[in-house]
């Protein structure tokens, strides 16, 4: 049997438990200043020898909010041109998005990689 034909094993259930909590813990932004990057980085540095899955997922997580910092940042620079508030919105819809839908992907032991972002954690 070739290594194209393997199985994929799926993730525990546990594992993919913890992956998703590091996509929602995200949300922590909504309720904390800077949650939405110590989420991710608390669950990720806290669960990431329990799974390769989990660390992957975290990195992602991680990857993810810090490349939104910086995109709201630019916004924020923007709304002194007006276009920065619409940009805003649009940014804050498409981050609960793509948060719900990591989440749920990992949730399923799929791994979510998210569209045009910066990946500084390796």
């Amino acid at each position: 049997m070739s290594e194209t034909n393997l199985p994929i094993e799926t993730p525990s259930a546990e594992v993919r438990q913890w992956a998703m909590f590091c996509h929602f813990s995200a949300l922590l932004g909504l309720v904390m200043p800077l949650g939405h990057l110590l989420g991710p980085l608390v669950m990720w540095i806290w669960k990431r020898e329990v799974d390769p899955f989990v660390d992957a997922q975290g990195k992602e997580a991680l990857n993810f909010q810090i490349s939104i910092t910086i995109a709201g940042f630019i916004c924020f620079l923007l709304m002194f041109v007006v276009i920065g508030i619409v940009l805003f919105a649009i940014l804050a819809v498409a981050v609960l998005i793509l948060i719900i839908l990591a989440g749920v992907r990992a949730n399923e032991g799929k791994p979510y990689r998210y569209p045009l972002i910066w990946r500084p954690i390796k």
